[in-house]
Parts: C-alpha cells; sequence; structure tokens
C-alpha cells in the first residue's frame, strides 16, 4: 500500500480546539476563563467546531490544505489526551453533527481532516477504568490494562504506583494491548472514524506500544477502509523502523524542526552540518516516504517558534522558508503565522488572539507567499534533494529541488550580516537567468555562476526562466 498522494501537496495546520475560536458560548463549561487568559493544564477557553467553522475563511485565505486536530473525544481535561470516550465528541466543541458539519466544510474546500489517536492510554474516566476502580480484582476489565496489584489507587498524590500509567501520571492509564479485546476496540475505533470520513490519524507516542503486530493491523485496518487515508506518527527521533508497509506514512520529524533551530539560531550547526542532516534525513527513510514526513517548528508539546528563535521575525521568517522548501509536508501550528509567542506546555496552548490589530501581518503574509509559491512548483513539493553549495563562514547554503527538467535552487544566508556569494548553476542548457519566485529579481547566469547578494537572515527560491 502506496502513501497517500495527497500527502506531499498539502499544507497542514494544527489546531489545539479549546484554543482557536469560541463560536458557541452556550458550549462553555462553568470554569471557562476568558478567551486569551494566560494558559492553564486545567482551565477552559471555549474554543469549539463552530469557532472553526466561523473562522475556516482564514484558513482558506492563509492557504492550508489540510487540517491536523489535536484530540476532539469526550474527557475531563481541555488538552483531551485522556480520552474517556472515543465515540464521542467531546461536548465543549460540540456534537457529532456538528462535527460532520464541519468534515463536509473542510471537504468542500479540498482539505483533508487528521484527527489525534490517544490509543496508547485512556482517561480514568474510561468505561474500563472506572469499573476497575470500582470493583478491583474483581473487575472484567482487570486485563485491559497492567496491573501491578490490588487495591488500585489512582486518584491520591504522587504516581502510579498499582498500574503502569503514562510517564506514571495517574489519570492516564496504559492500555494493555496484548489483550485482544483491547486490540479489537482500538483497532474498531480506527474503523469508525476513517467512515465517519477523516482523512487519516496523527498517533500520540506510538513507540510505546512497542508491538509491531499492532501497528500492521491498525494499517490494515484504516487502509482497507480508505487506502488514500494518512497515518503519520509521533516518533521524536531519527528511526526508520517506524516509517514504511508494516507502520505510518510518515513521522512527525522534530530532528529537522532541532537542526533549523540549530542552524539558524543557537549557531550549533554550521552551513555544511544543516546539509548533511538534511540529506540524512532524506536518505534514511524510504524515498516514497520521505514526502509524507510532517515537518513543523512547534506544536503543543514545544516552545513557539518566535519564542525559540527569542523574538526575531527575521529568523522565524527564514525558518518557514527553510521547511516549506524541504522535502516533507509543512504543517503550521496555529497562531505562529502571526507571530504568537510562548514558552513550555502549557504557555504553547494560547488563545488565538482575533483582534488582528496584533498580529504581524508581515509574517503572516510572508507564509501565505511560501504556501502560494509551493502549490505553484512541484519540484518543491515532490523534487528530490540535492546540496548546491555552502560556506560555514558566512553562515550560508544551496541546495536544489528537482523533478524531472524542472530545478529549484534555495539560497540561505543563516547570518546577521548581508551576503555576496558565488553559487555554480549546473544547466545543459544553461538558461540565461534564474527568477526568485519569492520575489521576481532576476539573476543572470554568468561563467556557469550567479552573483548574488543575501540580506540577514535571506533566503530566495531561484527557478531558471524560459526563453
Amino acid at each position: 500500500m502506496s502513501v497517500p498522494y495527497w500527502v506531499q501537496d498539502s499544507v497542514f495546520y494544527q489546531i489545539f480546539p479549546d484554543r482557536f475560536a469560541n463560536g458557541n458560548p452556550d458550549l462553555d463549561p462553568v470554569n471557562v476563563h476568558a478567551w486569551g487568559s494566560p494558559p492553564t493544564l486545567w482551565h477552559f477557553q471555549g474554543g469549539d467546531f463552530q469557532g472553526i467553522m466561523d473562522r475556516f475563511d482564514y484558513l482558506l485565505d492563509l492557504g492550508i490544505n489540510a487540517i491536523y486536530f489535536n484530540p476532539v473525544f469526550y474527557s475531563t481535561s481541555n488538552h483531551r489526551y485522556n480520552t474517556c470516550d472515543y465515540y464521542r465528541i467531546d461536548p465543549i466543541l460540540g456534537d457529532m453533527n456538528d462535527f460532520k458539519r464541519l468534515l463536509n466544510l473542510a471537504h468542500y474546500h479540498n482539505v483533508r481532516v487528521i484527527l489525534d489517536g490517544v490509543f496508547n492510554h485512556c482517561g480514568r474516566g474510561f468505561f474500563a477504568f472506572n469499573d476497575l476502580l470500582e470493583n478491583q480484582e474483581y473487575s472484567q476489565y482487570r486485563d485491559w490494562f497492567h496491573v501491578r496489584h490490588f487495591p488500585i489507587d489512582a486518584y491520591s498524590p504522587g504516581q502510579a504506583q498499582d498500574y503502569l500509567a503514562w510517564w506514571g501520571i495517574k489519570s492516564l492509564p496504559k492500555f494493555n494491548t496484548n489483550h485482544p479485546p483491547v486490540r479489537k476496540y482500538l483497532l474498531d475505533i480506527a474503523r469508525y472514524w476513517i467512515e465517519t470520513g477523516i482523512d487519516g490519524w496523527r498517533l500520540d507516542v506510538p513507540n510505546e506500544i512497542d508491538d509491531d503486530s499492532f501497528w500492521a493491523e491498525f494499517r490494515h485496518t484504516v487502509k482497507s477502509i480508505n487506502p488514500e487515508a494518512y497515518i503519520v506518527g509521533e516518533i521524536w527521533t531519527v528511526d526508520p523502523r517506524w516509517v514504511g508497509p508494516a507502520h505510518f506514512d510518515g513521522l512527525l520529524n522534530y530532528p529537522l524542526r532541532d537542526a533549523v533551530i540549530r542552524f539558524i539560531h543557537s549557531e550549533t550547526l554550521n552551513a555544511e552540518q544543516f546539509l548533511k542532516k538534511c540529506s540524512d534525513l532524506c536518505s534514511v527513510y524510504p524515498s516514497e516516504n520521505v514526502p509524507a514526513m510532517y515537518l513543523t517548528l512547534g506544536s503543543h508539546d514545544t516552545e513557539r517558534v518566535l519564542t525559540k528563535m527569542e523574538g526575531s521575525v527575521a529568523k522565524v521568517k527564514l525558518a518557514f522558508a527553510s521547511i516549506f522548501s524541504l522535502p516533507g509536508a509543512p504543517g503550521i501550528y496555529y497562531g505562529d503565522e502571526i507571530g504568537l509567542p510562548g514558552g513550555k506546555d502549557p504557555d504553547c496552548r494560547r488563545a488565538f488572539p482575533w483582534d488582528n490589530s496584533i498580529w504581524n501581518h508581515e509574517l503572516r503574509d510572508w507564509v501565505k507567499q511560501l504556501i502560494s509559491s509551493r502549490k505553484q512548483y512541484p519540484e518543491i513539493r515532490s523534487g528530490s534533494f540535492s546540496p548546491l553549495y555552502f560556506e560555514n563562514e558566512k553562515k550560508c547554503l544551496a541546495f536544489w529541488r528537482e523533478l524531472a527538467d524542472e530545478k529549484v535552487a534555495v539560497i540561505i544566508n543563516a547570518s546577521a550580516e548581508q551576503q555576496t556569494l558565488k553559487i555554480p548553476m549546473t544547466f545543459n542548457p544553461p538558461p540565461m537567468e534564474m527568477r526568485n519566485i519569492l520575489g521576481n529579481e532576476n539573476y543572470p547566469i554568468i561563467n556557469g555562476e550567479i552573483i548574488i547578494s543575501l540580506p540577514s537572515w535571506g533566503c530566495v527560491w531561484l527557478k531558471q526562466t524560459r526563453p
């Protein structure tokens, strides 16, 4: 079963549902905080499906064509990674009719939708764990979890001692996926939501279900219903085990995020090392899976990119230009495109500010331009990657994206100074000049090279002109 054709052409937008937009205040819980309040682990701010539908034109104007939702199933927290009912939409977000309206709206505009699948653990309110707490060793669901001993204490302070839980957190009991009823239950969930119409799954901590046969069954279940469904795993390291016909189509490419930040901001990677890192990440996975890697500068689990770059919009713009020009499907964490700051969880989960007077419009316009240019040139979306040039002293580099006879040269200056570069241009026959598709400047090719001056933290995408 091949990688879904549509992923390489996608630009994802990640939405943390409680924080994007509040469209129906009647759904707000009694402990709702004012929109834009400092985020906490416990309080809600009222984001819902109606709010997303009300703001859908914003997403279309930005140019995205795929959405990744953090968990939307019934839970007791604002993050919803402690699922109580996998078949029920959290009523704070709406109901199944609201979800289907949102799904239909997205599909009408050719926008794909993937959901967060949390199958390693559930919440304490999940029916099987609730039964276990009520009936202890007499529970019919005692084998659904990893019980160490009875009685089970799930509520006193401290880490879980009586059962396995994610990172020892008592509110996140770990499923026993070796138990056939658990396996069947989780696979039925995967099937149900694909049949409902979602376009794929983002899988939460899948490496903690360390069972190749489970994931092979999961993939078969999903792909047998929709062969074009996208399965992407949250794996934080470089690990080819998780990519391929028995596992996932792609991974969240956190190693690339790390490399981009180290090259542009922390200066712990030089230009040559950055190019090598990009080449290694392209070669370590099967070639058909490389375009399905999910490229992001941040998520609900990381500091926001503007904060990580210590407020430098120029560096953020260059970081976006980097991930949009490298192999994979770029993803935008909601609000990063307008310069929303935020530290580590939960501060990275701030509410989207809908007062556009406080947006960074320069940054948002740049992201729109990157999306538009990426859509226009298939070599940027699905072409091969090959290094072209680097100068470590100047913190400058270039690489090719190439598809058939079409080539784009991506040239980056990651230094704080303007740099003048001489870069070889290998064509047969050579064109007369190259055009910057991000700005429309032309650069003549003289004696097989171009001379270009790039501003600090500058980037161009150069395309050969046709006679």
